[in-house]
């Protein structure tokens, strides 16, 4: 089949590598003239790892990366608040701190061995005879026709409302700022480290290995804040910020040292992706276009993977049905995580007394109920799934 997958990110890029594998000639469009990543650093889980062995590059990216096994939430008085370790899950389990652009620079560098074609520069705004797409760009060009329309342009979607004009995408009212930092020292290794006072701060510190210079072990540092007052922190005193953060934390002082000015971070938003299904035809959303959701659990890109790895092994000729079983099986693993991810983000970015009361009655007495931890650490890695995973998934 001829596979037209829209935008150059991980799960564009992912699908795009699976598909070609299987023997489908792939065009990939991106918008930008040099497809590049977006943000800091993020947490692969067993599952995405998992998705990443199928294509064949889990090895590199774990070896660029930082081993992760545990995540280690405590509140401002040293309190725990949320203790996940993979050994709950397996005894081997970990999960990878990464650098994004590390992430990007191994699924960017297989595109062209896999056979797949890359047009940049080509900004999809709409398609034209829907049984057989061609893709229309902003300069009029048209490409395809295509048997299959691959939709991966993240939770800001432009084309998501083509697909599903009752798509419903709102942005979180919280994000975060980021920033990566050198750690030499290895203070932060082998563990995501959070501190919380009540839920208006969080910070925290994930260990993403050197990164794509390969000079110097790296973490990514970040700072939740509301959405309506980043401009207000890209634009104020940096030096008090730094006295409040380190007084909340003392151990990150080498980390926030390191931060000379606002320029450094990159600001992150999110939204709360509802197209209520992800498909219409021969029209396919997949990674953050079908199932954005706020960075609570950490399952973002490892999603997209999931998402990428699956479509390849389900599709048939037979393409809107094999689509619509493979929506329905995804839906049951992804809708899940967007479900507990969306109860779990008050609990954890919010004004108020509630969320965090409510997220420490459960949390702290709640880990030593008799098989909590391992719960935990099956929502954790990622393999929570209502329905079979496929066996090339299977971690």
């Amino acid at each position: 089949m001829k596979i037209a997958v829209v935008g150059c990110g991980v799960a564009g890029m992912a699908a795009s590598l699976a598909l070609a594998r299987r023997g489908h000639q792939v065009v990939l469009l991106e918008a930008f003239t040099e497809p590049r990543p977006l943000g800091s650093g993020l947490l692969l889980q067993p599952s995405g790892l998992a998705a990443l062995r199928a294509l064949g590059l889990a090895d590199p990216v774990i070896a660029r990366g930082a081993r992760v096994d545990l995540l280690d939430g405590r509140d401002l008085g040293g309190r725990p608040i949320m203790a996940m370790r993979y050994a709950d899950w397996r005894p081997d389990a970990f999960g990878v701190g990464v650098h994004r652009a590390t992430l990007f620079g191994v699924l960017h560098e297989a595109l062209a061995p896999a056979g797949v074609e890359l047009r940049t520069g080509v900004e999809i705004v709409g398609w034209e005879s829907p049984d057989a797409p061609r893709r229309i760009d902003a300069a009029g060009g048209s490409h395809g026709p295509f048997d299959l329309v691959v939709i991966a342009d993240g939770a800001g979607s432009k084309l998501r409302g083509l697909v599903r004009p009752r798509a419903r995408a709102p942005v979180y009212p919280w994000g975060a700022v980021w920033a990566n930092a050198r750690d030499p020292q290895g203070v932060f290794a082998g563990a995501l480290t959070q501190r919380y006072d009540r839920a208006s701060t969080m910070m925290g510190v994930l260990p993403i290995g050197r990164g794509p210079t390969g000079d110097v072990d790296l973490v990514s540092f970040f700072w939740s804040l509301p959405v309506a007052r980043m401009d207000e922190f890209m634009t104020g005193d940096l030096a008090a910020w730094r006295a409040r953060a380190q007084a909340m934390w003392p151990q990150a002082a080498p980390i926030l040292a390191q931060f000379e000015s606002p320029e450094v971070f990159s600001r992150a938003t999110y939204r709360d992706v509802r197209p209520g299904g992800w498909s219409n035809g021969r029209f396919l959303l997949i990674g953050d276009a079908a199932h954005g959701t706020s960075p609570q659990l950490g399952q973002g890109a490892n999603l997209g993977l999931i998402d990428a790895v699956e479509l390849a092994e389900r599709l048939t000729p037979q393409v809107a049905k094999s689509v619509r079983g493979y929506q329905l099986a995804r839906r049951r693993h992804a809708g899940l995580y967007q479900f507990i991810s969306r109860w779990l983000t008050p609990l954890f970015q919010s004004d108020g007394w509630l969320g965090p009361f409510v997220r420490d009655w459960i949390f702290t007495p709640g880990s030593k109920a008799p098989g909590a931890r391992q719960v935990a650490a099956l929502v954790l890695t990622g393999t929570l799934r209502l329905g079979r995973t496929p066996k090339v998934l299977r971690p």
